[in-house]
């Protein structure tokens, strides 16, 4: 079950959900749209290797915007930073973000039970387009858990993405054994 908005601002009030700034014009019928903060980065290196850490290169866009190059793999980051305490976010994207040709994400469309965090973006373009911060870009759902939960992912001892930076942040897949 998906959340309609009268439960998003329940869920609210009670402190299952945090969204900061909260801003009560982005919240539609059963869901809340989030925006693309200032900061970007790229991987320093073509080649990515998922063994090794991959060390990003910051970009922080100014209010004239920046292009975006198809072909390479941006990370944006939400300006709202988020809780969920009691329900599952999912993030995907907004359809007038789609029909620019961006994508917001390769892979990590779902959040977890206790992820608090700005959410780091996996930004990629099929022609250049110029983006903003501040612009909408994507729209956070929740849907309803059902039965107790375990292990929440903000007290997880091996959370990778726990640290609060406001930034985007690289992948941590080189801390898992494979």
């Amino acid at each position: 079950m998906i959340l309609s908005d009268k439960e998003i601002l329940k869920a609210i009030d009670c402190g299952d959900i945090v969204i900061e700034p909260f801003n009560r014009e982005n919240l539609g019928t059963n869901s809340y749209d989030v925006r693309l903060g200032k900061h970007l980065a790229m991987y320093k290196n073509r080649v990515l290797d998922a063994r090794k850490h991959n060390e990003i290169e910051p970009i922080e866009m100014s209010e004239n915007g920046y292009e975006l190059q198809p072909g390479v793999l941006y990370l944006g980051v939400t300006e709202e930073y988020t809780e969920t305490h009691a329900h599952v976010p999912f993030l995907e994207g907004k359809s007038s973000v789609g029909r620019l040709g961006i994508d917001i994400h390769a892979t990590a469309g779902k959040g977890d039970v206790g992820f608090c965090n700005n959410w780091t973006l996996e930004i990629s373009c099929v022609q250049p387009v110029i983006v903003y911060p501040g612009m909408p870009i994507g729209q956070l759902i929740y849907f309803v858990v059902q039965g107790d939960i375990e292990h929440y992912y903000n007290k997880k001892k091996n959370a990778k993405y726990n640290s609060k930076t406001g930034r985007p942040m690289e992948s941590m897949m080189y801390k898992n054994s494979f």
